[in-house]
């Protein structure tokens, strides 16, 4: 076969390869969205066609198996990344995230934390330029019909418990300045800061609600934020300081996932979890089982990818 021939049929299989695998990771008007096995953290990936969300990174580069699993090889483009909040079982991952991937939008409290790591992962998102958003409820964020409306924490809850070393930044002032990555400090938990959100595409919506304890989901329930969703991320890893009755009366999911290690050291998920979702006769999906926990929607009906 002439030199010629060979270069162009070598053209042609690599457009048919490249198409094939476009049809398989691109699955036209499919939203995807899921739970990454990340061991004891969190890590949930939203896609749909070209657009990723990612909220939270786990305690390690598990994520960025979840990501290759979930995101084409070529694809180094993520239009948001959310953390909840900055401990270690939820930033960690987010370290090789921001070296591996460009990144639109950095979503975070402006809680700051002393641990070394977590000053690698601002060095990154400064030294990339990344937009940072501190966000508050009642803020909604969308990218390519995902959106993100945001309930959690409030103007009031910040300016009340943050305080900062910098002269100019006070609590008060704290969202004028919406490009603050780690420059306040708090004596609370950094659970209570945990950013809580609903993820909706079409009808779909998902309640994602970090490490949230009763007090902060008894904060967000007095307020009227609440409505029922198809999708329940269920707080602390389905610690029995997480989740409470009053949520899911409100929330009324279908599905509920919780995110935990293999034979974690905390017996997460709890006994006294577990029987609560039991009750309400809920699905129950758990990665420490289940690996990987991917729910399709096409805006109005669910389905559990096996």
């Amino acid at each position: 076969m002439p030199v010629y021939w060979r270069y162009v049929l070598f053209l042609l299989t690599l457009v048919a390869v490249t198409v094939w695998l476009a049809v398989i990771f691109y699955p036209s008007g499919k939203f995807r969205i899921i739970a990454c096995d990340v061991g004891q953290g969190d890590a949930i990936l939203a896609t749909y066609r070209k657009t990723q969300v990612l909220v939270d990174g786990g305690p390690s580069r598990r994520v960025i198996d979840c990501l290759s699993r979930h995101i084409p090889f070529w694809d180094r483009n993520l239009e948001v990344v959310l953390l909840t909040h900055p401990q270690k079982d939820h930033y960690m991952g987010l370290i090789e995230v921001f070296e591996r991937y460009d990144v639109q939008l950095f979503i975070t409290t402006g809680l700051d934390s002393s641990a070394q790591e977590y000053e690698v992962l601002k060095s990154l998102v400064t030294g990339k330029g990344v937009r940072v958003v501190n966000p508050e409820s009642g803020m909604k964020i969308g990218y390519d019909l995902i959106y993100l409306d945001i309930l959690h924490p409030s103007k009031e809850f910040l300016a009340k418990n943050l305080t900062s070393e910098v002269a100019e930044l006070t609590p008060p002032r704290w969202n004028e300045q919406n490009n603050v990555l780690g420059a306040f400090t708090s004596k609370k938990d950094p659970n209570d800061f945990s950013i809580v959100s609903i993820l909706s595409f079409g009808e779909f919506d998902a309640l994602l609600t970090g490490d949230i304890g009763p007090d902060v989901t008894g904060d967000i329930l007095k307020k009227g934020l609440i409505k029922d969703v198809d999708y329940l991320k269920v707080p602390h890893h389905g610690s029995k300081n997480g989740l409470t009755k009053e949520l899911l009366d409100l929330s009324a999911p279908e599905i509920a996932v919780i995110s935990s290690g293999r034979g974690n050291s905390y017996g997460h998920p709890h006994e006294e979890t577990l029987n609560m979702l039991s009750s309400y006769g809920l699905r129950v999906l758990r990665t420490d089982e289940a690996g990987d926990i991917v729910v399709e929607s096409d805006g109005k009906k669910i389905w559990l990818q096996n």
